[in-house]
């Protein structure tokens, strides 16, 4: 009986979804932003040093890694045959050598250096140095991996388009292929998160809060504006998504992210964020008015969240609130509507609120499944009363502002029946509370104003305070 020849593995794309160099790139970028200007000048000293001083200074935690499953099954069972298995990828040794004690499966690791970059030709010198030509099955992913395959037995093709699987098979025996994960129109829609556009619908409140719905003419800045905050707010979810992996991996649902879960190659991501922002910033100069230097401030902000204020506690529920009131002042500033100081400070609380529901949410989640602190928070799952505590009485507060104005001489010019508009109020504290209840019960799964527009309760509440100001605008019908 012929002996079986030991199976080589590639990681990056093959045993697991992603990109280690990338990852590590970005988790480098996200801690130390000014190491961007070191990049250019390791990569001119070799792609090997590159990848070695970028694994100096971060580490991947590789119990997170978005590993492939399928793949790792039909490992084990090579290796419970009593099959060698050698991890051989062009990563640092310092990265592979983590991943490779961590799975507990390879009896040997070969990788990238610092000197010699260990992919393509320079791979299948050192396979075939190892263990001679056809002395060894190989699996792999890339079109890097053709030259390994040359000199291999056998080929496993994983995560490989069909052109590249199509020319495998013409320089190789293809003993397996696994294939790439499934990608539809759903797994796109959440890369650009479409369903949290619909939080740019604040951009049209000063129009209705000052009856000018009717104005036409005001309509179509307002909804290229509503495309352009999409487009940017988009580049930064993608931003948002891209640094925090790691933490993400380690959340219920968030693991399940496109860019998490591997779905869709960091890589990618990388090139979406410019592209998207540039195509917001252009539909935002048409826009014209000061709305394009509200969107730069609301971009900015996003970025000090992502880099800085969402690690420090309370202030990043106040940085969230501020990023949903931009929103209603970027409207404003799309049709040069001044903004009123009850529309203001009304908006301030209720996205406080809105934001501590967010966070205590997650809290939430944390406490059930164990945990004592929020990854890549500030929050501890004890803080969750407090949190609550705050946004309770933030929701409060914005009703009190809401009543003050109806007291105020600004109703009376506005409304022909302002009585009328004094039922808001409980409506308004019903749907505080009503939030709140449900973020207490576990069943706040999205953003709260994306949850809003989903719930029944929250938009029969929206009706009723429609009907309320409708009926304080026009007055009784008898």
């Amino acid at each position: 009986m012929p002996r079986v020849k030991p199976l080589t593995i590639d990681l990056d794309g093959s045993l697991t979804y992603t990109d280690t160099l990338h990852e590590s790139t970005l988790k480098l970028l996200s801690k130390q932003p000014l190491e961007v200007f070191r990049l250019p000048l390791w990569l001119y000293q070799g792609k090997a040093t590159l990848k070695n001083k970028i694994a100096q200074k971060v580490e991947l935690n590789p119990k997170t890694l978005p590993y492939n499953q399928e793949l790792l099954e039909y490992l084990k069972e090579q290796k419970e045959m009593g099959r060698k298995l050698i991890l051989c990828t062009a990563a640092d040794s310092s990265i592979a050598n983590r991943i490779a004690e961590h799975l507990g499966i390879f009896d040997e690791v070969m990788a990238s250096d610092g000197t010699i970059n260990l992919s393509s030709s320079q791979k299948a010198k050192a396979l075939e140095s190892r263990f001679g030509l056809k002395g060894f099955d190989y699996v792999g992913n890339s079109t890097d991996d053709l030259a390994v395959w040359t000199s291999s037995n056998k080929a496993i093709i994983v995560n490989a388009s069909p052109s590249l699987i199509k020319k495998a098979k013409k320089i190789s025996d293809v003993e397996k292929v696994f294939p790439a994960p499934k990608q539809d129109i759903s797994t796109w829609l959440r890369v650009f998160r479409i369903h949290q556009w619909v939080k740019n619908i604040l951009l049209f409140m000063p129009l209705i809060a000052a009856h000018q719905f009717l104005n036409m003419e005001l309509w179509l800045p307002l909804v290229i504006a509503f495309f352009a905050f999409s487009l940017c707010a988009s580049s930064v979810y993608v931003t948002n998504d891209l640094f925090d992996l790691e933490d993400d991996r380690q959340h219920p649902r968030k693991r399940k992210r496109p860019f998490a879960s591997g779905k869709i190659p960091v890589l990618i991501g990388v090139g979406l964020v410019p592209l998207l922002l540039v195509s917001g910033f252009v539909l935002a100069n048409y826009v014209g008015g000061k709305f394009l230097p509200w969107l730069t401030f609301y971009f900015l902000l996003t970025c000090a969240y992502t880099w800085l204020f969402k690690r420090i506690v309370l202030l990043d529920c106040m940085t969230l609130a501020m990023l949903y009131t931009l929103r209603v002042v970027s409207g404003a500033a799309a049709v040069e509507m001044s903004l009123s100081f009850w529309l203001l400070a009304f908006s301030v609380f209720l996205f406080l609120s809105l934001a501590f529901i967010k966070r205590y949410a997650e809290l939430e989640i944390q406490l059930l499944s164990g945990e004592e602190k929020i990854k890549g928070r500030g929050y501890y799952t004890t803080d969750a009363v407090i949190v609550q505590t705050l946004g309770i009485t933030a929701g409060y507060a914005a009703t009190l502002v809401l009543a003050l104005y109806l007291n105020s001489d600004a109703v009376v010019a506005l409304y022909s029946f302002p009585e009328a508009i004094w039922a808001a109020i409980p409506i308004m504290l019903f749907w505080v509370s009503w939030m709140w209840l449900r973020a207490h019960r576990g069943e706040m799964h999205d953003d709260p104003i994306v949850f809003a527009l989903k719930d029944k309760t929250s938009l029969f509440s929206g009706v009723l305070f429609s009907l309320v100001l409708y009926l304080g605008v026009v007055g009784l019908p008898w």
